[in-house]
């Protein structure tokens, strides 16, 4: 259910100059100047302070809207924010509709509720709105929002069917995943409970072909409308679920097969990364359980594949695992009770096959457009110098700490550069619920403050890596102002600069713009999450988000506050028609 995001990463054209700083006078640059000299009398470059930033001040929150758009603004977070509303908007929608017809449905959602969330409908209808937030220190992280308009028996159907597999499904064959990754009807839609994500049911192989043609017009959106910026892709919308469900589960069991052989060497409790098995108790381990006669074993851990530590980590261990085995073979897990290596399902169809390596061509496909642009610039020189894929990581899991540790460990290792965006998370209800109804350990943590402790904890350590790692980058993924302060403290107590474009800030579009603005102006790299697509085609997808982002909307108090506080200012000084510039 936990499954990630990936995040298509564009960034072409030449080094950008870093914008404007509205930081007060007192943490102006000193009359230096950018250069000193140093006692051996060569110049150094002074890099200047951290910007402070005022998410009090209304009038540069806010100068880059004209004054319709903020009693939009008002209009729209008040009406989100009523219960009453929201459970019956469904039938208001279907009533306005029916009596205005579709042409001017669609005009009134644009003066209203579409034209506060969503940028417009297709590619070229989103480049102003795109341009204008850019000039006021803005980016986009662009999303095709469409969704299918299911009712919640097709979505049970779809889902049901597509996450089982054909021996699963005329009983040639027994599935032994677990049950966390088992398909369950009381929980098919999975659109229920869902924070702000765009869900989709797999229908067939075209279907998903046509989704993979989406995403690359998105990208190619993306490129066009701005000289950086991202893409939100989805790999639910590659291919089967079943394959996705069948991959967790094994990277699951084989995990914990490392913790427990860690345990029996009295590593218990110790962080994920921090865990060291001594080779020569793994084998004996291994050995004993019938997975491999020892001579193989042997071969396993050598100086090359291991190095001369004498020991295996989780990275390592991992590591084995895929040069040993193909693809289609990951999908067997080790039983600690009878000490084989077991099959998860029977066998595979040959059409299943098909489907699984069409799924890989597809996220392949879908890579290549970012790394070609990217050549052009870079001298063929990809992900080496900066990252072209940011994963998602949820800080509502348990093991969400353990997740960004490992992967920026085995970035280290390996060469590549770390990209991460972090995120509270948008499957926390649903999946609560389904571990209680189905019969698994909660993979949630228990509040929503020990949700925030951890998500600051995993934001804490990436900081403190990037201060060594100059080519590793992460998105702040927030609406708490906390957060944020958090962040820009640790950023100046780390010597982090918003000019080295290591740390990102991400809002939703429409909402926090007294966050996003102020920091785009400051001069810190930040992107508004940009919906598009046909109104009638997004609505699904807009009206889950005002369903799910309603306790969010009523917390929005402090935002309707400012909007009010400068529409007053402007009504008082005369600038009611304000044009931004």
């Amino acid at each position: 259910m936990a499954l990630k995001h990936v995040w298509s990463f564009l960034c072409p054209g030449l080094p950008r100059l870093a914008p404007l700083s509205t930081a007060p006078a007192a943490r102006e640059q000193s009359a230096a100047g950018p250069r000193a000299v140093s006692a051996c009398g060569v110049a150094e470059t002074v890099r200047p302070p951290v910007p402070s930033v005022d998410f009090g001040n209304a009038q540069e929150a806010y100068r880059s809207r004209r004054s319709w758009e903020l009693v939009r603004s008002l209009l729209v977070l008040r009406l989100c924010a009523s219960t009453t509303l929201l459970a019956r908007h469904e039938q208001l929608l279907h009533i306005t509709r029916k009596l205005l017809g579709q042409r001017l449905f669609d005009k009134l959602m644009k003066m209203t509720f579409y034209g506060q969330f969503v940028a417009g409908e297709d590619q070229e209808s989103i480049r102003p709105l795109i341009q204008h937030n850019r000039a006021f220190g803005v980016g986009s992280i662009l999303d095709y929002g469409v969704e299918e308009d299911l009712s919640t028996e097709e979505a049970q159907c779809k889902e049901m069917e597509s996450c089982t597999s054909a021996a699963e499904r005329d009983g040639s064959g027994t599935s032994k995943r677990k049950k966390q990754y088992q398909a369950h009807w009381a929980f098919g839609d999975r659109r229920d409970g869902v924070i702000s994500a765009r869900t989709y049911f797999y229908a067939n192989e075209a279907k998903c072909d046509s989704h993979l043609e989406t995403f690359l017009r998105c990208i190619e959106a993306s490129g066009c409308a701005c000289e950086d910026g991202f893409s939100a892709i989805k790999l639910t919308a590659l291919g089967r679920p079943q394959f996705l469900l069948q991959f967790s589960d094994v990277l699951t069991k084989w995990r914990r097969f490392f913790h427990q052989m860690a345990a029996e060497q009295g590593q218990a409790g110790l962080a994920a990364k921090d865990m060291k098995l001594e080779v020569a108790a793994l084998q004996e381990s291994i050995a004993k359980m019938g997975i491999a006669p020892r001579a193989e074993i042997q071969d396993w851990f050598t100086v090359e594949t291991l190095g001369v530590s004498g020991t295996v980590d989780l990275l390592d261990w991992s590591s084995l695992i895929d040069s040993r085995t193909k693809l289609s073979q990951h999908l067997v897990v080790p039983n600690t009770q009878t000490g084989q290596l077991e099959p998860l399902l029977s066998q595979f169809t040959e059409e299943e096959e098909l489907q699984m390596t069409r799924m890989l061509q597809r996220i392949d496909v879908l890579a290549k457009p970012a790394i070609s642009h990217l050549t052009l610039e870079m001298q063929r020189k990809f992900n080496v110098d900066r990252p072209l894929i940011f994963n998602t990581y949820q800080c509502y899991l348990k093991d969400a700490y353990d997740n960004v540790t490992l992967d920026m460990e085995l970035a280290h290792r390996e060469g590549w550069c770390f990209g991460a965006k972090l995120v509270r998370g948008a499957y926390m209800a649903q999946e609560r619920a389904r571990a209680a109804e189905i019969g698994y350990e909660d993979p949630i943590n228990s509040t929503y403050e020990a949700t925030n402790t951890m998500y600051h904890r995993c934001l804490d350590y990436v900081l403190q890596e990037l201060k060594h790692n100059a080519k590793a980058q992460v998105m702040v993924a927030s609406h708490n102002e906390d957060t944020i302060r958090f962040t820009l403290c640790r950023m100046e107590e780390l010597g982090l600069h918003p000019v080295d474009r290591q740390v990102y800030f991400g809002q939703l579009l429409g909402m926090c713009d007294q966050i996003s603005f102020p920091l785009g102006q400051a001069g810190f790299p930040v992107y508004k999450y940009v919906p598009y697509g046909p109104v009638m085609e997004v609505l699904p997808y807009l009206s889950r988000r005002a369903l799910e982002n309603s306790s969010l909307m009523k917390g929005a108090q402090r935002e309707r506050q400012l909007l009010w506080k400068e529409l007053k200012r402007r009504l008082l000084t005369g600038s009611l028609f304000h044009c931004p510039a």
